[in-house]
């Protein structure tokens, strides 16, 4: 399993917006194959920044499967403009 990690730097201001635009684009990516779950949380000391975390079977359900998908188009459709700067993607494997 491989966990995606993002920090979302939402415009000031727009919290509230994006919130209710992530609610549509969760439904998006949690139908995707491969993708296995995923929580999206709000920074209490920096209440414009947001953690998501998404899980996926393996890293090429996210990077070919959902980033070259036509659902991937929708998804960024409702939330890219919410983000400034843009946010940085990782990838994340558990150690034994």
């Amino acid at each position: 399993m491989i966990t995606e990690h993002a920090l979302l730097p939402v415009m000031p201001g727009r919290e509230d917006e994006f919130e209710i635009a992530f609610t549509e684009a969760r439904a998006i990516i949690t139908s995707m194959p491969g993708c296995r779950g995923l929580s999206l949380s709000r920074s209490i000391e920096s209440p414009s920044t947001y953690l998501l975390l998404v899980e996926w079977e393996q890293l090429e359900d996210h990077t070919i499967g959902f980033r070259q998908s036509e659902q991937y188009q929708a998804w960024r459709a409702l939330l890219h403009h919410f983000y400034e700067p843009f946010p940085l993607v990782e990838h994340y494997r558990s150690v034994p």
